[in-house]
């Protein structure tokens, strides 16, 4: 009666943008979200902290595979 809703699927633009995390050299901080193909703007979707947030976050998306960038 009183269950978590079921949550939609976050979708991306498959064909124009890519998965990737963003890496700083200097501070360790990473952030996943989507690059445009295009113009190689990135869209900043979710600080990643641990592992368990990177899995959160390709599941969330249907990811299965993400690039780095530093």
């Amino acid at each position: 009666m009183f269950g978590k809703r079921k949550q939609a699927a976050k979708t991306y633009d498959k064909e124009n943008t890519a998965p990737v995390l963003r890496c700083s050299i200097c501070t360790g901080e990473q952030v996943a979200g989507f690059k445009d193909l295009r113009t190689g703007a990135f869209e900043d979707v979710a600080l990643i902290k641990s592992e368990a947030d990177l899995a959160a976050f390709m599941r969330d998306y249907g990811i299965e595979k993400i690039s780095k960038e530093y």
